[in-house]
């Protein structure tokens, strides 16, 4: 991979929920001349728009099709029941998938968790967005079931959550394509992977000879390489020898200036 191969910005796509802010900051502190642009898309838009080229690395969720993708899983959200604050849910810190049996809950068509059998009662309808499921729970027309992101994303004063057990869960991943692993698109990893800037997997190697910050002219005797650190250890004052104890830094021959220790009695 050649610096020429990267474009002069880095653009990262997310999908509903997700923010990027925390990774965006420290991006824009380590590298400060290339623009991070933001696009945001669907979660169902996102694999699609990483084919295409349209952003060089992507926050999506999982499972998704990851067919050409690499993926890195980062974390695993909560799945919550989204309640008008009056419902009997609310009653319970957390509630189990079957203590929704009796109930509606929709199941909008951008629904982001992998079902094999959803809870509760199917709606007649599904809502498009989970947008428009968020207006219909507040109508008291059914419940929602999402991510926890989604819930505070949508947040309205008259609805609350709940944790709900039993149920998928959505992993947030950063996704790139495999044959565009671009130097820009390692470095991202290595920022929401918690690399230092200093890391061995870093593009910045230290440079052969270059002084540390803060070693002044002179102390530093070793040869570049060398593993002994002999060199770098400062002598004490006055031509005493290194490694000596309290009091080696003073003259052997002066008179009633060394303190000893009292002899020990036979």
């Amino acid at each position: 991979m050649n610096r020429s191969e990267a474009s002069p910005s880095f653009r990262l796509a997310y999908v509903p929920g997700v923010t990027p802010a925390k990774w965006v900051r420290i991006w824009n502190e380590r590298l400060p001349g290339i623009p991070l642009d933001l696009v945001q898309v669907s979660a169902a838009e996102a694999p699609g728009v990483l084919r295409d080229g349209g952003a060089d690395a992507g926050l999506l969720r999982l499972p998704t099709d990851r067919r050409d993708l690499s993926a890195i899983p980062l974390y695993t959200e909560t799945t919550v029941v989204v309640v008008p604050k009056d419902h009997l849910v609310t009653a319970a810190e957390e509630v189990s998938a079957g203590e929704l049996a009796d109930e509606i809950v929709l199941h909008p068509l951008d629904d982001t968790l992998d079902w094999e059998h959803p809870p509760g009662r199917p709606a007649l309808e599904r809502p498009a967005t989970t947008a428009d499921a968020i207006e219909l729970v507040a109508a008291g027309i059914g419940l929602l079931v999402v991510p926890q992101s989604l819930a505070r994303l949508h947040h309205r004063r008259d609805l609350t959550y709940r944790p709900v057990t039993d149920t998928p869960q959505s992993r947030v991943a950063l996704s790139w394509r495999e044959d565009r692993t671009t130097d820009l698109v390692e470095d991202f990893i290595g920022i929401v992977r918690g690399r230092t800037v200093n890391s061995t997997r870093g593009r910045r190697p230290a440079v052969a000879g270059e002084t540390k910050p803060g070693r002044r002219d002179g102390q530093d005797g070793a040869k570049p390489g060398r593993s002994d650190g002999a060199g770098a250890r400062r002598k004490p004052a006055g031509g005493g020898q290194a490694g000596r104890g309290r009091g080696s830094g003073r003259s052997r021959g002066s008179g009633g200036g060394r303190r000893g220790r009292p002899h020990r009695r036979s």
